[in-house]
């Protein structure tokens, strides 16, 4: 049998645990898999407070997107607690000033009753061209619905205040696989390659024919780099 690991999972803005569904199927094997709630503060300090509160005393520990910068947030107070690390589809940056106006203004509009989740406009820069279309598109709305307005704006107030994590990356030393979707829009490769370039020993990997989510894209590509980093 091989070593089993507690695995801390990190969800995006507006995903709920069926962002790490299937991957947490095919890990079952390798891995006590638990997703944190990252629906509940503001702040993300908070969301890294509440997931170690619930999580085991030291666990491999994975983020996607928003969850990236949760994850960096853990590192950073309670870096002895992580075991290996791997990062989805995220950055290492701080809004742009232009992002930061855009996510302002849409909260506004959150504010004014007019959360409307993810909307059939927004998914092409969430999922790959094939996959906007079919089911899928159908499962991140749920899931965004799910999430809910209240907790999408507590989300984009974290990640707006969120700081540059790019000066911690040299003191990183685990095991740290980055993975991106070779056609992420909203998080692009050269993202990812940044943070990889930054993590000494980090494995880069491009996940094909995925977006901005390829543990729900391609679970079986998401699922298999996982296992790897995890028997690594």
């Amino acid at each position: 049998m091989p070593n089993r690991h507690d695995l801390l999972l990190l969800p995006g803005l507006l995903c709920d645990a069926r962002l790490w569904r299937d991957p947490i199927a095919a890990l079952a094997d390798l891995a006590e898999c638990q997703v944190a709630d990252l629906t509940q503060d503001d702040t993300l300090r908070g969301m890294a407070l509440r997931a170690l509160e619930a999580a085991p005393p030291r666990f491999a520990l994975a983020g996607l997107s928003m969850g990236g910068y949760v994850a960096f947030e853990i590192l950073r107070l309670a870096p002895e607690r992580v075991t290996r690390l791997a990062l989805f589809d995220t950055s290492a940056r701080p809004d742009t000033e232009e992002a930061a106006r855009r996510r302002r203004g849409l909260m506004a509009l959150t504010r004014t009753g007019q959360f409307r989740g993810v909307t059939p406009r927004l998914l092409p820069s969430l999922l790959h061209p094939d996959a906007v279309e079919g089911p899928l598109g159908h499962e991140v709305r749920a899931m965004a619905d799910r999430v809910g307005r209240e907790a999408f704006l507590r989300q984009q107030l974290a990640i707006l205040q969120r700081p540059d994590s790019r000066p911690m990356l040299p003191e990183i030393r685990l095991p740290t696989l980055v993975a991106v979707g070779e056609r992420d829009i909203l998080t692009p490769p050269e993202l990812a390659e940044e943070i990889a370039a930054g993590i000494p020993g980090a494995r880069l990997e491009r996940i094909a024919q995925s977006g901005h989510l390829p543990t729900m894209e391609q679970p079986a590509a998401a699922a298999a780099l996982m296992r790897g980093w995890l028997a690594g």
